[in-house]
């Protein structure tokens, strides 16, 4: 075994760029049913701290941060995936994917900024 200079203990925040911060920030808060905990000034991103200690980001840099690049790999956990797959196509948002694994049950959807958000149900051991 190597000796490593340091240890990852987790992950702090995961989030995505976006070109449209106040729209991405919209999208979070009506579909989704996310409210910022903080947004940044001149409305160029939020964070959102969820029920399970996690903090998720929308940052629109412009460029200064980091480049927009679309994203994938976001699982937000829903407590009922059928109710959450309703809700978002009552809103004429596109079901682009559901899957079932051995493990959980998932759906994909793209927010404002053609980033991937899966909606994800474990399910029950």
């Amino acid at each position: 075994m190597t000796n490593r200079p340091f240890t990852i203990t987790g992950m702090d925040l995961s989030g995505y760029m976006v070109k449209d911060a106040s729209r991405a920030i919209q999208f979070y808060r009506e579909v989704l049913g996310l409210e910022p905990a903080h947004i940044y000034p001149d409305n160029r991103g939020a964070e959102y701290e969820l029920a399970d200690g996690t903090t998720f980001g929308l940052w629109g840099g412009g460029g200064r941060v980091m480049p927009f690049q679309p994203s994938n790999g976001i699982l937000f956990a829903v407590d009922d995936l059928d109710a959450a797959v309703t809700a978002v196509k009552a809103r004429g948002i596109p079901v682009l994917m559901q899957n079932e694994t051995p493990t959980c049950f998932m759906a994909m959807i793209n927010d404002t900024e053609g980033n991937s958000v899966f909606l994800h149900k474990h399910k029950a051991a």
